[in-house]
């Protein structure tokens, strides 16, 4: 009888843990909401602080919310988890280019003129290893990258200082604009590929005097492994968070400009395909269901969203180049 109960108590225990180890995993791996980045008082806001306030909003978010920072934990029960670290690489990737956008160009008049110093020290603290949990953690450097992107925004605010600058010029952000291009681009083409995709190489772009490294083939077969469905899923999510944020400060800081362009209809329109990304998953696991299968496929419609604001964002930078 002893013997019994004993087995009928290690059974029960065990069942405990692994009820109290699943609310948790679900219970951190809630996204934050999102948040309202115009500014809440009348006056007008100086140039640059609505997007420097959302950078710095941003990668406190990442930091604090619900959980902390989970990529470089090294503890049960959040070493088993993947979908929120994959969240939180998609924020810091597009944290990391506004940062090294304002350090190079939004901060700076011409290619000759000085960095600002606070960009300087901020912009390298967000580069190191996301996962890295010791000497220094990631935590603790990007902390330090968010003190300086405070200090540059109350510079920003000082009129007596002078020495912080935000330029809102077209240039400035067609370059920056560019660059988001590209990882919306990356990240479409890599959930188009949860379901296989025959692609032909178009590397070269048809160009007979291009050459490349090494020869490729021709056409080739590319689907996403099953076990990095969700990541992909998730760090599309995160990125698409993020530029959401940046592009509605943007939408202040940038208004004189994009109204002379005739371009906020197009920044518009961008904005409401982000949102579309950041619906309800009901759904407690990422399907992958064929094109046209009985099941959806989740990943899927996600690309359609980013494609279609990628789209939008190449007429875009191309309305900024005109007029």
């Amino acid at each position: 009888m002893e013997k019994f109960l004993t087995k009928k108590w290690i059974i029960t225990s065990l069942v405990v843990v692994f009820l109290l180890i699943t609310f948790m995993v679900f219970f951190f791996s809630s996204e934050p909401d999102t948040f309202d980045v115009k500014p809440n008082y009348g006056e007008k806001p100086v140039v640059g602080v609505t997007l420097t306030k959302t950078l710095h909003r941003v990668g406190g978010t990442l930091l604090d919310k619900r959980g902390g920072y989970l990529s470089n934990d090294v503890m049960p029960p959040f070493v088993f988890m993947d979908d929120m670290p994959s969240w939180e690489f998609g924020v810091l990737e597009m944290t990391r280019d506004l940062a090294l956008a304002m350090r190079k160009d939004f901060s700076r008049s011409q290619s000759q003129s000085l960095e600002n110093a606070f960009l300087v020290s901020a912009q390298p603290k967000f580069n190191i290893d996301h996962r890295s949990w010791i000497l220094p953690s990631a935590e603790s450097q990007y902390r330090d990258g968010l003190e300086a992107v405070q200090e540059y925004m109350q510079d920003l605010q000082d009129p007596t200082q002078g020495q912080a600058q935000f330029y809102a010029r077209a240039d400035n952000l067609r370059d920056w604009l560019k660059q988001v291009e590209k990882r919306l681009g990356s990240l479409s083409q890599r959930l188009s590929a949860s379901v296989g995709q025959d692609k032909i190489n178009t590397d070269l772009a048809g160009d007979p005097a291009a050459k490349q490294s090494t020869p490729t083939a021709q056409q080739n077969y590319i689907k996403t492994s099953w076990w990095q469905l969700d990541n992909n899923f998730y760090e599309a999510r995160g990125a698409s968070w993020a530029l959401l944020h940046f592009l509605k400060a943007v939408e202040v800081d940038f208004a004189d400009v994009l109204e002379k362009k005739n371009a906020s209809i197009s920044l518009q329109q961008i904005i409401r395909e982000l949102e579309a990304t950041q619906q309800t998953v009901w759904s407690p696991m990422i399907l992958n269901g064929s094109g046209f299968g009985v099941v959806a496929n989740h990943s899927l419609v996600m690309a359609n969203y980013i494609s279609r604001a990628n789209a939008a964002l190449i007429d875009l930078t191309e309305l900024l180049v005109q007029g």
